[in-house]
Formats: C-alpha cells, sequence, structure tokens
C-alpha cells in the first residue's frame, strides 16, 4: 500500500522553504532577539543596583534568561540543520553572502560565549543559583576570586562586541529592505515573498 506523502498544515507552516523562514525560525529569531536585549538591561541594572533583595533577583532573573537563550540556541541550531536554508539573492555579490555568513557564526559563537563566561563567574562567586528559583545551576568552576574577576571581564567585553555586532546586524537587515529593496528582511518577518 503506498502512504501519500503529505505534510500537515501545521508543519508546512512551521518548516523553512527555499523562498523564506518557517514559522519555528521565525519565532526562534525574534524570540531570541527579544530575550537577548532584556538581557542587556537586566545585566546593567543589576550591576548599577544598590545591594539589597531586588539586586540579587535581578542577578536571578539575568542568569536564568541567559541558560534559557542558551538552550534555544541550541534548539535552534538543530532546527537549522532539519531545515533547508532559503536561497540568498542571486544579485547578491558573493563578499556579501560572505560577510552575511561570518556575522551570523560569529552571534552564534557570541551567544554561546556569553551564557558560558557568566555561567563561570557565577560559579566561581560562591554564590549558589537556582534557574528560574526551580533547579540548582551545576557549578562549572571552582570558587575563585580571581576566576570570578577575569570571566567578569571576558563577559563584558563579549556584551561589548555583541551590542557592536548586533547594531551591524539591524543596520545590513534595514540596509537590504529600505537600500536594496529585496526580500532579507521580509523572509524573516513573513512566509509570503513581498512581490517585486
Amino acid at each position: 500500500m503506498l502512504r501519500a506523502n503529505r505534510s500537515s498544515p501545521i508543519t508546512t507552516m512551521l518548516r523553512n522553504t527555499r523562498e523564506s523562514w518557517g514559522g519555528a525560525a521565525r519565532l526562534l529569531h525574534w524570540g531570541m532577539a527579544l530575550l537577548v536585549f532584556i538581557q542587556f538591561a537586566l545585566g546593567w541594572t543589576a550591576v548599577e543596583w544598590r545591594l539589597s533583595p531586588l539586586k540579587l533577583n535581578l542577578f536571578v532573573w539575568h542568569k536564568s534568561i541567559g541558560i534559557l537563550i542558551l538552550v534555544l540556541l541550541v534548539v535552534r541550531i538543530g532546527w537549522r540543520l532539519a531545515n533547508p536554508t532559503p536561497a540568498t539573492a542571486a544579485a547578491m555579490p558573493l563578499w556579501e553572502r560572505r560577510t552575511a555568513y561570518l556575522s551570523h557564526l560569529l552571534l552564534y559563537l557570541l551567544l554561546v560565549a556569553m551564557p558560558l563566561s557568566g555561567w563561570v563567574v557565577s560559579s566561581a562567586s560562591g554564590v549558589p543559583f537556582q534557574v528560574f528559583w526551580l533547579f540548582p545551576l551545576p557549578e562549572i568552576a571552582a570558587p575563585a576570586k580571581e576566576t570570578a574577576d577575569g570571566a567578569a571581564a571576558i563577559h563584558l567585553t563579549l556584551f561589548v562586541v555583541l551590542a557592536l555586532l548586533l547594531i551591524v546586524h539591524i543596520g545590513a537587515a534595514l540596509r537590504h529592505h529600505y537600500v536594496k529593496r529585496d526580500d532579507v528582511l521580509v523572509r524573516m518577518l513573513s512566509s509570503t515573498r513581498r512581490p517585486r
């Protein structure tokens, strides 16, 4: 008996095509983008806030969301490997395609390195921590002030690099949309291509 090879409408809506990103990829992209910007605000506020229970809670939120971003990144990479990547515009120059690839790769590396460096800071500080107040995060470094200070400096440096790269990333997306008037941004906003 032959089995029909049909995808359900939900599966079709979630999966990428050669023309656009699917619903799952778009949800992961925009959800993680929102979490990263929340992280910037939480981290900055937690560092600047006076010592109080609120400061400790801000750090719990910041660390917890950092671990969530790390988990979502693993899901995102797995989903990307399991789905076709929309084809780049044929008119896009080779240097631009390579730059886009390298910037995305660097974004992924930074989204791994930032939570890991923060995890080292938390472990080396010797302060017990539970992710969203639910379960303890295992320590990955022995308590030591030098380690905590070094990891904190790395964490701050990675933050600056990530912020600069995000400015470039957003600027490039806006350039594609408003100057080059191609589908690069539209494909991450909608499953349908913009009419030419």
